[in-house]
């Protein structure tokens, strides 16, 4: 990766269950990015083929703190101002 290319925040790896696809994963895991749920697995009639999804953590905080702040605004909409249905 070149110094202005930003590490995307999901990568999915697929590829058969053998060495190399554990030292893709073991490389992302070195470079920052965590597991995201587990493997998925599936058979394609000669071998087994994995996926995996991976993450960085400053994409789930990124992505937590735009809930948050979306869900604040909700409530800021839906404020009760004491009159109407009772």
């Amino acid at each position: 990766m070149s110094a202005d290319e930003s590490p995307l925040a999901y990568r999915l790896i697929t590829g058969p269950d053998d060495k190399s696809f554990c030292e893709r994963i073991s490389e992302a895991l070195a470079e920052g990015y965590v597991l995201h749920g587990g493997p998925a697995v599936t058979f394609n009639g000669t071998s087994v083929i994995c996926a995996q999804a991976l993450i960085l953590p400053q994409a789930i905080a990124v992505s937590d703190a735009a809930v948050a702040t979306a869900v604040d605004e909700l409530d800021a909409e839906l404020e009760f101002d004491g009159e109407g249905i009772a």
